[in-house]
C-alpha cells in the first residue's frame, strides 16, 4: 500500500459460492488482458479519501448484527461493450441509498445519478461480440438468489484495489 491518498470504492461482498460462480463467468468472457479484478458489485465508484473514517464506521453500522439482505440475479445488462447480470436486492439498494445520502456532498455525478445493481463479466468489446454473449446467456438463463456476504471498502489506486475494510453481514 502506497499510503497515498486516493479515491475509494464501495462494493457488495457475494458469498464464496456465488463469488466463485461470478468469478468464472468474467474468467470465461472478460478479455483476459483487462480481468484483474475479482468479480464485483460497485455501490459507489469514486469517494474521496478523506471520507474513509465515517464511511468505515457507516458500512459497519449497515451490517454489524444485521441480516443479509435478501438478493437474486434477476437478468442479464447490456454494457453496449458489454454484458453484465443484474442484480435484484430491495435491501441491498436501500443500503445504498442511505449511504448516498449521507455522502451526498460528496459524490461524482457517476455515483449521485441511478444506480443500476449489477456484476460485469464482459467489458471492452466489440458491440457484436456482447450481443452474441448476451444472445448465448439468455438461452439458458433462469433467475437465482445469490448470497451478499457484506460490505467492502478499497482504495482504487490504478491496478488492482487494496482492500480498506470488510463488514459481514451477521
Amino acid at each position: 500500500m502506497s499510503g497515498l491518498p486516493a479515491p475509494i470504492i464501495v462494493t457488495a461482498l457475494f458469498g464464496r459460492q456465488d463469488q466463485g460462480w461470478f468469478d468464472a463467468q468474467r474468467a470465461a468472457h472478460f478479455p483476459p488482458e483487462r480481468n484483474v479484478l475479482a468479480a464485483h458489485c460497485t455501490l459507489f465508484h469514486h469517494l474521496p479519501p478523506s471520507a474513509v473514517d465515517e464511511l468505515k464506521h457507516r458500512l459497519t453500522e449497515e451490517t454489524r448484527g444485521a441480516r443479509a439482505p435478501d438478493a437474486r440475479i434477476g437478468g442479464l445488462m447490456s454494457l453496449g461493450r458489454g454484458v453484465a447480470y443484474r442484480i435484484e436486492s430491495p435491501g441491498l439498494v436501500a443500503i445504498r441509498a442511505g449511504l448516498a445520502e449521507a455522502f451526498a456532498g460528496l459524490l461524482t455525478p457517476q455515483d449521485a445519478g441511478g444506480w443500476r445493481p449489477h456484476v460485469t463479466i464482459q467489458n471492452k468489446v466489440q458491440p457484436s461480440v456482447a450481443k452474441l454473449l448476451i444472445g448465448e446467456l439468455s438461452r439458458d438463463f433462469r433467475p437465482r438468489g445469490v448470497e451478499i456476504a457484506g460490505l467492502a471498502a478499497w482504495w482504487y489506486r490504478g491496478g488492482p484495489w487494496e482492500p480498506i475494510s470488510r463488514h459481514l453481514f451477521a
